[in-house]
């Protein structure tokens, strides 16, 4: 499917953009993904194969993306398709939030992803498919999560108006919109919300959580990884500036 193409992920070490990534690559495509660690760095070239690229790169930091993008063209010449997945996720009370947590979310999920694609989009041949990774969160309100929900809203935008921005150059832009997914991050938001807590009781957490959602499941990150490589393909080629909602009903129903 994607036999020939260059794809990058970003924050591709575990979780949705591990997933991606190695789907990606076994639909034929060369593949880099970015991580802040080695050695989830390395432990993503072991999962994904030994020819992945592997960019040890902060998203917060300009000069890193810039090399990041430099390092993909010598690498690959050109890039077809970038996955902006890179994010962090933890609940932002009202009362209690401080500008740091504020600033962390925002910055993480909003600024890097923009620069992220301000810096390779001119790496990017004409035809290209950037896919955004927003949430479920974007389109309801949720207690202890004002921040986390504007910043996927503000990603859901991107996808909007990159769309119009690039459009000279055919590049499509497009968003995935997760709903509740067993990965790290989500274990993370689980321990914000109930510091401490046991193996069993996070468990107990995501049993509760999967009664609220209509097909009575949490999603993995393998469905996410499929709706990706389908707005990276080809397929969708007549989709601009569209959510893809992969949530099991839980924002729709």
């Amino acid at each position: 499917m994607l036999n020939g193409k260059t794809a990058l992920v970003t924050g591709g070490t575990s979780g949705i953009g591990l997933a991606t990534a190695k789907l990606l690559r076994s639909n034929g495509a060369r593949v880099a993904v970015t991580g802040r660690e080695p050695d989830g760095l390395e432990r993503a070239r072991q999962i994904i194969g030994g020819d992945v690229l592997t960019l040890q790169t902060d998203v917060l930091s300009r000069d890193a993306l810039r090399k990041m993008a430099s390092d993909v063209r010598q690498a690959f010449g050109a890039l077809d398709i970038l996955f902006a997945n890179a994010g962090v996720a933890y609940v932002t009370p009202l009362a209690t939030t401080d500008e740091a947590q504020y600033d962390g979310l925002m910055d993480t999920n909003v600024k890097s992803v923009f620069f992220s694609v301000q810096a390779i989009e001119p790496v990017m041949r004409e035809g290209g498919s950037i896919i955004l990774n927003t949430a479920w969160l974007n389109q309801v309100g949720v207690p202890g999560r004002a921040i986390l929900s504007a910043s996927k809203a503000a990603v859901r935008s991107f996808a909007r108006t990159l769309s119009a921005e690039l459009l000279g150059r055919r590049i499509r832009v497009n968003a995935v919109s997760p709903g509740l997914i067993e990965t790290p991050i989500l274990r993370g938001v689980g321990q914000s919300e109930h510091p401490g807590q046991t193996e069993t009781q996070f468990r107990d957490y995501l049993a509760g959580a999967s009664k609220l959602i209509p097909i009575g499941r949490l999603g993995q990150p393998d469905e996410i990884a499929a709706a990706v490589l389908f707005l990276a393909s080809d397929a969708s080629s007549y989709m601009l500036g569209s959510e893809m909602v992969v949530d099991g009903g839980f924002a729709e129903l």
